[in-house]
């Protein structure tokens, strides 16, 4: 099985082969409108402008998995992120990306990296208290754990790095860059 071999479902209903960002350095990433890690989305188009005419591309799928916090119509959480971000990038259709009907695209990733912990600091402190709550034995399951959890994509299709939402996004850029 490779990355290749799968699709995910755009906005619009078409099928998005996977096998067409084949040789391109690819960040896959799960959103919310209405979250505290909303403001993401401004770091993650300045990197899909500065490094798509270098092969980047960026695959946003919005879930409302997560306290609801993608509420809307797709076409409504497509018009939020061109108005508030001014993003280039398509959104995909709003999915899951846990349990039985998360789609097959995040049950790969999470094959390939694990949930490795949310780091240090207050946000990570934070993530790891609420998190406990909601499931005790989040530190061994490869779940997602929040939106704004992000995988990057090398040229050859291997997925070679997780960040969660809590990692700072100086370090995303300098993963994806590295492999530019």
């Amino acid at each position: 099985m490779s990355i290749y071999n799968l699709t995910v479902e755009a906005a619009d209903g078409s099928q998005v082969a996977l096998k067409d960002y084949e040789g391109k350095v690819i960040l896959v990433v799960n959103t919310a409108t209405g979250c505290g890690f909303t403001p993401h989305y401004k770091d993650i188009e300045e990197m899909f402008e500065k490094y798509h005419d270098r092969g980047f591309e960026i695959i946003d799928v919005p879930c409302n998995q997560f306290m609801g916090q993608t509420p809307g119509t797709d076409e409504e959480i497509h018009e939020f992120c061109t108005l508030h971000y001014n993003t280039q990038f398509p959104q995909m259709k709003k999915s899951d990306v846990n349990g039985e009907n998360a789609i097959p695209l995040f049950k790969y990733l999470k094959s390939q990296k694990g949930f490795e912990g949310f780091g240090k600091g207050p946000k990570a402190l934070a993530m790891a208290a609420m998190l406990k709550k909601i499931d005790k034995d989040y530190k061994n399951n490869p779940e997602i754990k929040w939106n704004f959890t992000k995988f990057v994509v090398d040229r050859q299709g291997n997925v070679v790095a997780r960040f969660e939402p809590t990692a700072d996004m100086k370090l995303v850029d300098k993963c994806v860059e590295s492999l530019l």
